[in-house]
């Protein structure tokens, strides 16, 4: 069975991309399998142009194809913010929970109206003689005014879904079902799928 590696180092990515891409017809493997140390510095501007850049560092430095996305936030009442600096909102001293406190100070005394946001992913699949195909994803939502749920990671427990809970109370497999992430990688397994 041929390899793809899920170009990320983040945990609760690793774990979210197996349920996902499981059946794809690919084993799935991680940096840690092939004794990489790859942190591709997340310099682009878009998030199509992070996913790349992380997945040709990483099909690149594995010899293999190999699967990266980018994605963040986009809030309304912020302009977009923190979009495609989502995961470095604040700066590098602040963990999820840090930028979520950040992201509802930001928003005190925004009425519920105007919490609109969306969580958006691109994902890219890299082989690696350089190749790429890209897939995207959206979730529309809101802000809450408090964080609600102990599952996922990141904004999860403050994005309402269309459902009313945040993606931090539902199951994961509802969450996989609407998520962003959900959408781009569902439609990268049915091409994966097409090359087997």
């Amino acid at each position: 069975m041929p390899r793809l590696l899920l170009a990320t180092n983040n945990p609760g990515k690793v774990r979210e991309l197996r349920r996902l891409l499981d059946g794809c017809g690919f084993e799935l493997v991680t940096p840690a399998d092939f004794g990489l140390a790859v942190e591709p510095v997340e310099s682009g501007s878009t998030y199509a142009e992070n996913a790349v850049l992380k997945a040709r560092a990483f099909a690149t430095a594995a010899g293999c194809l190999a699967l990266a996305d980018d994605s963040g936030l986009e809030v309304d009442a912020l302009g977009g913010a923190p979009g495609v600096q989502s995961a470095r909102f604040g700066g590098p001293g602040l963990d999820d929970a840090g930028r979520v406190g950040l992201l509802l100070k930001k928003l005190g005394g925004v009425p519920r109206k105007r919490r609109t946001a969306r969580f958006r992913a691109v994902v890219a699949l890299a082989c690696s003689d350089g190749g790429v195909r890209l897939f995207e994803g959206v979730q529309e939502g809101h802000i809450a005014a408090a964080p609600r749920g102990d599952s996922g990671f990141g904004y999860d427990p403050v994005f309402v879904g269309r459902g009313g809970q945040t993606n931090g109370e539902i199951a994961e497999a509802a969450k996989d079902a609407v998520s962003h992430r959900g959408q781009a990688v569902r439609a990268a397994a049915t091409f994966l799928r097409s090359l087997r």
